[in-house]
Parts: C-alpha cells; structure tokens; sequence
C-alpha cells in the first residue's frame, strides 16, 4: 500500500509540473533576422497579415512564411522596409 502512496505522489506531481513545460510553439513568436535591413522581424500576428498583403500583391499562393526559400524570404524583408506598419495596417 506504501508503494501505491509514493506512485500516487510522484504522478500527482509529474501531473502538476507538465502543463508548464507543454506551451506549444506556436504561441512563440518566432524572429527572422534580415541580413541586409541588419534588424530583426519578429513574426506575430501584424507581420503574418503584412506578409499576407505581400503574396496578395505579388499573385503568389499562401505558404508558410517558415516554409520558403532564402531568397524568397529576402524578397519579401525587401519589401517590407518599403511598406512600414503605418501606412500598410492601417485599420
């Protein structure tokens, strides 16, 4: 019965401690460095809809920005210096 008592313990536990360590990844953002702009863009929710604008204006399908070729991420950071939030999001 002991043994039962210490298992019960070390799940209870185990249970306690998981959910902390499980926060999936794509509540991260994720940050891509542009090497010629030399700045950072972290990838949220803003730059997602500022990269959907960019394929819509280009003709090109969605894809995963994650998922495209260097040079192709190259183009669209390019881009993007053109095209601050300011002027681009407007609500």
């Amino acid at each position: 019965m002991h043994r039962f008592l210490i298992l019960g313990a070390i799940f209870a536990g185990t249970m306690m401690i998981s959910p902390a360590n499980a926060t999936p990844d794509e509540h991260r953002d994720k940050r891509y460095y542009d090497r010629d702009g030399h700045d950072y863009h972290t990838w949220d929710n803003k730059e997602d809809r500022a990269y959907r604008i960019y394929l819509d204006e280009h003709h090109r399908a969605y894809r995963e920005f994650k998922n495209t070729k260097a040079a192709e991420q190259h183009e669209y950071f390019k881009w993007r210096h053109d095209h601050p939030d300011h002027v681009l999001l407007q609500a």
